[in-house]
């Protein structure tokens, strides 16, 4: 009986080990039947907020549910991409590249230590997978986003807004996809640019030539080098091995589609065959990132201290431009008109604005549902928009997700009194 029940304690132990990271279904939001999430880039809440070179950013704002207190996870790009879809950095604190289809590799969960941009980079990010230790989220971050760091680090980037969070044990590698492929029901990312090959091995893409030598690579000739306007780092399912090597229909690379062509965005909305979850991510001269080798509408912003001074208009005016095309689309598909529904809009952070800059970005939830015109004051994180996204589908929440400090949106995507 002894032996038995040691037995038992220990498998007791294992499986709350095994499914810390994933907790009850959060309550809070009205059942969801497709959501799609736009993710914009590098741009504070006061560089977007009242930017007369984004019009239709500042209507969504006044007309649909605006979170004015909402505020992203870190830096650089790539770790808000992965605690949107999926609680957690996982241990990758980096916009380095996947370490594609690398089955020997030790996963940064496993190891505990962080994948880091600098000061020396971490090399590519082993595919994730597993459960394991996340990486700690500093106050201060004085390790990323750094140029030519150390001498030019102090006084650092804000992380959230002052606050910071330990690392996660028992974090497991996963995401939305992988809990809405378990079942049986549709996602998409839809990511523009992406080249007619797939995703699969690709860094960076210009839509057709890509980063990868043995994939349609850059012409011999080609002075002007590689136009970076697809980026696996904005593009955060590629980096899990479920997706990488997933066979099976419910989750592959398969599931990562352009904006154009057969089964891509567009095409995917005419036809009003839009999956249950659509993540979306604008190129990098239409998400409002900025290259420094695509025309003077596409050039980084000159001074990025936080506020609109320094910045390159015309990378504003086109990103909220292909914005409205994007939310438009969607309004106009037979799928919009399916359902209860919604489109959220978000930044991923502010990228380059040091200390004292908050990373506070914009966060808008449009829906043809319930209530319009919310302005909410409630502290809201890219966890909190997993949790509510989980919670109107109907599934556990998720690593930093289930955290109790994180709360739902439910002001953000309130059901009308006809509509519950």
């Amino acid at each position: 009986m002894k032996a038995k029940a040691a037995t038992l304690v220990v498998v007791v132990a294992f499986a709350s080990i095994l499914f810390a990271a994933e907790g009850p279904v959060p309550k809070g939001v009205p059942h969801l039947d497709h959501v799609w999430v736009i993710m914009m880039e590098n741009h504070g809440l006061n560089q977007i907020v009242n930017n007369p070179n984004a019009p239709f950013a500042n209507q969504l704002v006044k007309s649909a549910n605006f979170s004015a207190n909402y505020f992203a996870i870190g830096h650089p790009s790539s770790t808000n991409y992965l605690e949107v879809v999926g609680g957690s950095n996982f241990g990758v604190r980096s916009d380095n590249n996947p370490d594609w289809h690398n089955s020997s590799c030790t996963t940064n969960l496993a190891s505990g230590t962080p994948n880091l941009d600098g000061p020396i980079s971490s090399g590519p990010v082993c595919p994730i997978a597993g459960a394991g230790t996340d990486a700690a989220t500093p106050a201060i971050d004085t390790t990323n986003e750094c140029p030519n760091p150390p001498q030019s680090c102090p006084p650092g980037l804000i992380s959230i807004d002052g606050g910071s969070i330990s690392a996660a044990d028992n974090t497991v590698g996963k995401t939305i996809a992988d809990q809405l492929a378990a079942e049986g029901r549709n996602w998409k990312s839809y990511q523009e640019s992406l080249p007619p090959t797939g995703a699969d091995s690709i860094g960076f893409s210009d839509g057709f030539f890509t980063d990868n030598p043995n994939i349609n690579p850059v012409p011999a000739g080609e002075s002007q080098g590689l136009i970076k306007l697809y980026a696996a780092k904005h593009n955060p399912f590629v980096y899990f091995r479920s997706v990488q090597e997933g066979q099976e229909a419910a989750i592959s690379l398969k599931h990562i589609v352009g904006f154009e062509g057969t089964h891509g965005l567009f095409e995917d909305l005419n036809s009003g065959r839009a999956p249950q979850f659509s993540f979306i991510a604008p190129n990098q001269c239409n998400d409002q990132h900025g290259r420094g080798n695509a025309g003077p509408a596409c050039d980084f912003d000159p001074n990025d201290n936080g506020g609109q001074a320094g910045l390159n208009p015309a990378l504003i005016y086109v990103g909220d431009l292909a914005l409205r095309n994007l939310v438009k689309a969607i309004h106009a598909s037979p799928a919009w008109r399916d359902g209860r529904n919604a489109i959220v809009v978000l930044w991923d952070e502010n990228d380059y604005s040091f200390v004292p800059n908050v990373n506070q970005v914009v966060l808008v939830v449009d829906t043809n549902y319930g209530v319009h015109g919310v302005q909410s004051a409630k502290r809201y994180t890219h966890f909190s928009l997993l949790k509510s996204l989980e919670a109107g589908f109907g599934l556990p929440c998720l690593n930093h997700a289930c955290d109790e400090s994180v709360k739902v949106m439910s002001d953000l995507f309130a059901a009308g009194d006809d509509d519950r």
